[in-house]
């Protein structure tokens, strides 16, 4: 009989699909896309794209370390449900605090972002005690208790916020990387990381399904508030096109061979990578659907810089994320996505079009890249060292 610890972890036989708590925990990660949208929308300028990066990279974090989570940790353990349960609370009122939390919701953003971190290591630390995998909860915890400081204190002095919770996310960010060394614990080893790969690539696939079903409720929703006019009806379709090609991209081919990527991978670099990069991601398509609201309520409109860069930005962020996820993944160069990015940049600054044209010019390049990747005309070349 396997001791009280060992109950914990996950085991060989866990199923290794998503459990219903996992994906009921991502439930919550579709209002924080939604309102990190809004609060973009309403603050279209480059202090106000910074500010809507730092709340994302923050409730990401959220979803990706529960992500970990799940995967070390017995799905069906009273102690990891209730604990997903916990995260599930955490993100929700994190998204709820989203629209002013560099303002009068701080604290609340702060506090819910901490509670969930503190809250699972402290559990994990204390129902591990005697095993060897305590160390690896007890060096996450100590990491995590370090940038609660100037979360906490950051959510309590607006004047600081922003740097401080700067300095919070570099450390949350950099200790996996490193393996959060620690005092007297040492570094987490490559084997403590090893993560089950059929579950970990399911995982972010499910998450960028939810991404582009947030992409693809602001297009409906914006096309149901209109006049359902021709440039209208136009601009949506070509919302939805993109929101298609981008899932055709994602899958194809890197999206499909993340698992047995992560199987000969060291999972220090690999497992970390594809949580940075997905971040990229998810941001592309967080701009891509303000950019979609943009297009489908003034397709006529002549597009200026702001709105121009907010159209094209939006794949172009995907791209950048999807090309370097390739690197990661098969160390190799996919020439015209490249181009395609240097193509949509150029374009952002030169274009000066309906908001309509701009979005048909942002569909077309990434028609294109989808085209030559299922013709076969990748042109990789081989990167020796991704890092």
């Amino acid at each position: 009989m396997a001791s009280r610890p060992e109950r914990v972890l996950r085991g060989d036989d866990a199923p290794l699909s998503a459990s219903f708590l996992e994906l009921f925990f991502d439930l919550a990660f579709v209002l924080a896309l939604s309102q990190l949208a809004e609060h973009l929308l309403h603050d279209l300028t480059l202090p106000g794209a910074l500010r809507t990066a730092l709340l994302l990279a923050g409730v990401w974090w959220i979803w990706v370390t529960t992500t970990w989570f799940a995967d070390w940790y017995d799905p069906d353990s009273p102690w990891v449900r209730w604990l997903l349960v916990a995260a599930s609370l955490g993100s929700l009122l994190a998204g709820v605090a989203i629209p002013q939390a560099l303002d009068g919701r701080g604290l609340l953003f702060a506090g819910a972002y901490v509670a969930v971190h503190i809250a699972r290591g402290a559990v994990t630390a204390f129902a591990l005690r005697g095993h060897p995998r305590q160390k690896r909860a007890l060096r996450i915890l100590s990491w995590f208790s370090v940038s609660a400081v100037p979360w906490l204190v950051g959510g309590l002095r607006p004047e600081w916020r922003a740097p401080l919770w700067l300095f919070a996310l570099a450390i949350d960010l950099t200790g996996p990387r490193i393996g959060w060394p620690t005092p007297r614990l040492g570094r987490t080893s490559r084997p403590e990381l090893r993560l089950a790969s059929e579950h970990f690539a399911e995982r972010y696939q499910q998450i960028m399904i939810i991404a582009l079903g947030e992409l693809v409720l602001v297009a409906g929703l914006s096309y149901s508030g209109t006049h359902l006019d021709p440039p209208q009806t136009a601009a949506f379709l070509l919302v939805f096109a993109a929101a298609v090609l981008i899932g055709l991209l994602y899958v194809t081919p890197a999206g499909q061979r993340l698992r047995p990527a992560i199987e000969r991978a060291d999972p220090s670099r690999l497992g970390v990578i594809t949580g940075y990069l997905h971040l990229v991601m998810v941001a592309g398509l967080v701009v891509t659907a303000v950019g979609a609201e943009l297009s489908i309520a003034h397709p006529t409109e002549a597009s200026d810089l702001t709105s121009a860069v907010v159209i094209l930005g939006g794949p172009t962020l995907f791209l950048l994320g999807r090309t370097l996820f390739s690197v990661a993944i098969h160390r190799r160069l996919s020439w015209p996505r490249v181009a395609a990015l240097f193509v949509l940049s150029g374009a952002a600054v030169v274009l000066r079009l309906p908001l309509l044209a701009v979005s048909a010019v942002a569909t077309g390049v990434v028609l294109t890249v989808v085209v030559l990747d299922h013709a076969g005309i990748r042109s990789y070349r081989r990167i020796k060292n991704p890092d």
